[in-house]
């Protein structure tokens, strides 16, 4: 089954996964070991500063707004800072898309 609302359009299958190529943007959640606040820093420089209202710190982590793509571009990122990350969870489609 497609999905042709997609942008570009992908078998429904696909989307919310590693094949998810589209501009979709989830809720993802990285449980880090915070110090100094270099963990929000790195999340802060990736989204940018127009997009850093829709990074949402909570007790163990931060809640940030990405495409499924980027995922792995952060982690890369916090890893090259020495911070620890216990797990990521994408959770929550969003009705955005990620530019």
């Amino acid at each position: 089954m497609r999905n042709d609302d997609a942008v570009p359009p992908y078998e429904t299958l696909e989307i919310g996964t590693p094949r998810d190529y589209t501009s979709d943007v989830y809720k993802v959640y990285f449980e880090v070991g915070e110090h100094n606040n270099m963990a929000l820093e790195v999340l802060t420089w990736f989204v940018g500063k127009d997009k850093e209202k829709t990074i949402n710190r909570l007790e163990h982590g931060y809640e940030v707004e990405l495409s499924i793509q980027c995922v792995p571009d952060v982690v890369g990122l916090l890893t090259e800072k020495n911070i620890a990350i216990y797990q990521v969870i994408r959770y929550a489609k969003t009705g955005d898309t990620w530019s």
